[in-house]
């Protein structure tokens, strides 16, 4: 009992909920490997930090022993996910489905197994279901319990358009859970609905129905958003190890310990330890530099996150900021934009000048450039923010 109170504690480890709890215990009581679903949309070419999160989560489940399926919709792709969308998607063609699912697999398999990682693309079974058998599926659930979902809701209310497809795309990752007759399918806290849809079809099917794990959506950079490419806050896995060492780096002192949480393979245990060593005195930029190699090793090597290091090491702590660098504390409000925030701490004349040194490559935080002219900061972040090679502050939002 001793094992199994310890696998729960990872799995839930991190996790905002799981419909249900006592369905996932009574099913890691029988004592066989379960049949774990994690479906993606190939909508992009890249996967950052964010995405990583319901990965880790997978990759728990393979060290526990359990049967990891790693579902790329191809299908769906085409379809587009109206999850937490105000409008109507566009469609992607199949030949930038195929390309962006080609690149998911290899990124994937940094946090993955390959040895032990089954994937499958949804077209296996939804493109001969044919006319006849979408018209069955879409039998299974009516208009009014498609418009419970929130994003529909609210679509409808404010006059907004909602197309006809959309209403299959829950149906039809829904069948992707009967196709495969999983034991636990994972998701954000953004597709409950989904995922749901997913157990009342396995049980119009006849099949035992699956347990929900949703996982929550990790704050990007600026620590009020979600990750995400569209608000420019994201970090992303391919990306050179200095960038992400700089990124990292940029995050606020509290933000940090979420990173840890939903991040970072280290024990608890030893994150608890870390939070009690800042609370004693220890530099919280120090652990900060812990979590940025730790991520940085797994997507790259040790090598890159010890260079990335020395290099953070030889901008700021070798004498390539003044001594007489001055700190400033300034009101970050809902969020501050880059632009902004350079000007009002003097380190530019304008928003404008922000935005030239910005694409310049002049302008950095903690040595590492801001490659983002919208990029986002929270209160909470602190930093050495720096406009070429004279112009210092050390600031700290509030």
């Amino acid at each position: 009992m001793a094992d199994l109170d310890q696998a729960l504690a990872e799995i839930k480890r991190g996790t905002d909920e799981i419909l249900l709890e006592a369905d996932l215990l009574e099913k890691l009581k029988e004592g066989r490997p379960l049949r774990i679903k994690l479906g993606a949309d190939p909508t992009a070419p890249d996967i950052h930090l964010g995405h990583t999160v319901i990965l880790n989560k997978m990759r728990t489940f393979q060290e526990l022993g359990h049967e990891v399926i790693f579902l790329i919709g191809d299908f769906t792709g085409m379809v587009g996910d109206p999850s937490g969308k105000n409008s109507t998607r566009p469609p992607l063609t199949r030949e930038q489905v195929l390309a962006n699912a080609e690149t998911y697999k290899q990124q994937v398999y940094k946090i993955l197994d390959p040895a032990k990682t089954r994937i499958e693309f949804n077209s296996s079974w939804l493109e001969p279901m044919g006319a006849a058998g979408m018209i069955r599926l879409a039998s299974k659930q009516t208009v009014a319990r498609m418009m419970e979902r929130d994003d529909f809701k609210k679509r409808y209310a404010s006059g907004q358009s909602i197309a006809i497809h959309e209403f299959m795309y829950p149906l039809l990752q829904g069948y992707d859970s009967v196709a495969l007759e999983s034991d636990v399918e994972l998701g954000g806290t953004d597709q409950k609905f989904n995922l749901l849809m997913g157990r009342e079809l396995q049980k119009s099917e006849g099949q035992k129905p699956q347990t929900v794990i949703m996982m929550p959506l990790l704050e990007g950079l600026d620590g009020v958003k979600k990750m995400s490419k569209s608000a420019h806050n994201y970090i992303g896995v391919n990306e050179p190890a200095g960038e992400m060492f700089g990124k990292i780096m940029s995050i606020s002192d509290e933000l940090m310990w979420r990173y840890f949480e939903l991040l970072s393979f280290r024990p608890l245990g030893e994150i608890e330890q870390f939070k009690a060593d800042v609370e004693a005195g220890a530099n919280p930029r120090d652990i900060k530099i812990a979590l940025a190699k730790e991520i940085i090793e797994r997507f790259h090597d040790e090598a890159a996150a010890d260079a990335a290091h020395q290099e953070f090491i030889n901008r700021f702590q070798k004498g390539a900021i003044p001594d007489d660098i001055q700190e400033l504390e300034i009101a970050a409000g809902e969020g501050i934009a880059i632009a902004n925030l350079l000007k009002e701490a003097g380190l530019v004349s304008s928003t404008s000048d922000a935005m030239r040194m910005i694409k310049q490559g002049a302008a950095k935080i903690d040595g590492a450039k801001i490659e983002d002219t919208r990029l986002q900061l929270s209160a909470g972040t602190s930093g050495v923010f720096q406009v070429g090679k004279r112009k210092f502050a050390k600031i700290t939002l509030v």
